[in-house]
């Protein structure tokens, strides 16, 4: 018998007296947020975690971000810029980098070829410093967060941001493609060295704006 035939054993004994019933509802009786905090504490405690996984957390007003956007561009020099279709087009009108846009038709090694991409974000949750995408207009398609090397997220505070992993839960669709970011790309080898990159993008620069 195969390790996987005892597990499913073990598992179809443990619900041999339990009575099937599809539409009872799934008991959630744990913890749904470690502590009470005002909207203010929230927002604080998601810069804190966010920074913790070394992505670079900026704050600003909603009249400065096109301005913060295009320093932070401007900053890594990229010469092309991936932006989804239903990016808010105030966020980029002070950019300068050629913008190419988010189309099915786009090869992976086309989009090798953009060094920064802008989007928004699903939810934002405080407690695990996690960003969520979930493939909105003003998000796009998986692949664009995960093939340029620099990604620009913007989250609005504190609308966006809950303070725990059931609190997002609430709020997204299980049907959609969800992306959970904490933080730029990472991994180790056996000993331990740390390689950037490998897996998405090397910097991750949120933005809370309000």
């Amino acid at each position: 018998m195969s390790s996987r035939e005892r597990i499913l054993g073990r598992v179809r004994g443990a619900l041999a007296d339990v009575p099937p019933d599809e539409d009872a509802p799934v008991e959630r009786g744990y913890l749904r947020e470690h502590g009470e905090r005002t909207a203010e504490e929230t927002v604080d405690l998601l810069a804190e975690n966010l920074a913790d996984y070394r992505a670079v957390v900026h704050r600003t007003a909603s009249k400065e971000l096109p301005y913060l956007i295009m320093r932070l561009l401007a900053q890594r020099g990229p010469q092309y810029v991936l932006v989804p279709p239903g990016l808010p087009p105030e966020w980029m009108s002070a950019a300068d980098p050629t913008r190419v846009h988010d189309r099915a038709v786009s090869t992976a090694r086309e989009l090798d070829q953009v060094e920064s991409v802008v989007t928004g974000c699903a939810v934002a949750i405080a407690e695990t410093g996690t960003i969520v995408l979930d493939g909105s207009p003003d998000q796009g398609r998986r692949r664009i967060s995960l093939i340029p090397d620099h990604h620009i997220c913007v989250v609005r505070v504190p609308d966006q941001v809950v303070a725990s992993v059931p609190q997002a839960l609430e709020r997204l669709d299980p049907a959609r493609p969800l992306t959970w970011i904490s933080g730029p790309s990472a991994t180790s080898d056996i000993e331990l060295d740390r390689v950037e990159g490998v897996h998405g993008p090397r910097t991750l620069e949120v933005v809370l704006v309000r």
